[in-house]
């Protein structure tokens, strides 16, 4: 017997990561009310999924099927509080999917755990421990996934290529090089 996680139109359906760049662990978490599912993906796969859920809005928009995000207006504010803790992993995420759903005007995301989109094509070969997290969200929702999606993605600082810690925009103290640095710019 799998173990179903659904949410239709949770209080939030964001990505997020915690750690540090290069050993950060990526998450969609899906809260409603007190109740909470967080997903471990891969960075790959947090990409993908924002990729997607673009390209499947862009098609629906092309075709008439929803207006424009200039068109639709903001319902509410975006979403950019860090997620919410505990952070506890519900599972780690293999297949994804995305389905369109006209009566609602909105979107079905599916994230499958590792393992168990192959067996679903032989009923009765579902284990105990196979979860599957379904979330209906509502287009606004969409759209704040990609660009937190995005930001989040965009938030990468290059590795110290001596030390491995990040560098930040104004600047990295080694300490492998006894805290020294070269000028990155020189304005002679």
């Amino acid at each position: 017997m799998e173990l179903t996680h659904r949410y239709a139109f949770p209080d939030r359906f964001v990505s997020g990561a915690v750690g540090e760049p290069e050993k950060r662990v990526f998450f969609v978490q899906t809260r409603q009310g007190s109740r909470m599912t967080n997903v471990v993906c891969e960075r790959q796969q947090i990409r993908v999924l924002a990729e997607h859920i673009s390209q499947v809005l862009t098609e629906l928009e092309q075709i008439g099927g929803i207006r424009s995000d200039r068109e639709a207006g903001r319902a509410r504010p975006w979403d950019s509080d860090p997620l919410d803790v505990p952070l506890d992993e519900d599972f780690r995420a293999g297949t994804m999917a995305i389905t369109w759903v006209p009566e609602t005007s909105s979107l079905k995301v599916e994230l499958f755990a590792q393992g168990v989109y192959r067996k679903m094509a032989h009923p009765g070969a579902l284990g105990e421990d196979d979860k599957v997290l379904q979330v209906v969200i509502t287009l606004d929702q969409a759209r704040d996934f990609i660009v937190r999606t995005g930001k989040l993605l965009g938030s990468h600082n290059p590795s110290c290529p001596f030390c491995g810690q990040p560098i930040w925009p104004n600047g990295h103290l080694c300490p492998r090089c006894n805290g020294y640095r070269k000028q990155l710019i020189d304005f002679a």
